[in-house]
């Protein structure tokens, strides 16, 4: 019978790691049991919680300057000026064609190739600066803190659970399992003791 300590304390050292991560969500809402006040860790404390992620992201993981350099470096100016030159050929071709079709039919092509590449060529010389002054803009009316804490505040606790538990179901598991372990190699030193105690 005394062999059966380590299974004894192998399901007690699952249940209750168990019963601790399950505690980390239930229950949602607070209930008075025996004069305490009993609620799930992540529903009691999801503002707290929410807040403390958005300045974690807003000061280490997404910063405002992260934001600048991604939007303000060389790629993504070529990405914007070649949007806008394929948008300028349709522009020049279409709409001025269609506005003005006298002007569009007497002028050269080799005119309309001019004008087009020195409006380009001022794009690209003012596209930094326009996007630099937008970036400041951004910077003053977006508070990357507040959006995160307000989206991540305003999950519903079924929700909170089911993304967490999708990130740490094998976190979770582990959890279960080392309770199992730990309480079994428990159970052994138990028995371990008791031979030594002279008491088997």
């Amino acid at each position: 019978m005394i062999y059966t300590l380590p299974f004894i304390a192998a399901a007690i050292g699952w249940f209750t790691n168990y019963l601790a991560v399950k505690m980390l969500f239930h229950p949602k809402k607070p209930i008075n049991l025996l004069g305490f006040t009993l609620q799930g860790i992540f529903p009691k404390r999801q503002v707290l919680i929410a807040q403390k992620i958005g300045k974690v992201v807003a000061d280490e993981l997404l910063t405002m300057d992260d934001i600048k350099k991604r939007v303000v470096d060389e790629k993504s100016m070529n990405t914007i000026y070649k949007n806008v030159a394929e948008r300028m050929d349709g522009f020049l071709e279409e709409k001025v064609g269609k506005a003005m079709p006298l002007v569009a039919l007497l002028t050269p092509q080799r005119m309309k190739d001019r004008v087009r590449d020195e409006i380009l060529k001022e794009v690209k010389i003012q596209l930094p600066k326009m996007v630099d002054k937008y970036m400041i803009y951004v910077e003053e009316t977006l508070d990357i803190e507040e959006m995160i804490s307000d989206k991540f505040a305003q999950l519903s606790t079924d929700k909170l659970e089911t993304v967490l538990n999708n990130i740490l179901a094998k976190e979770f598991r582990f959890i279960e399992i080392i309770g199992a372990i730990i309480g079994f190699i428990v159970g052994w030193i138990q028995i371990g003791l008791l031979v030594l105690g002279g008491n088997l």
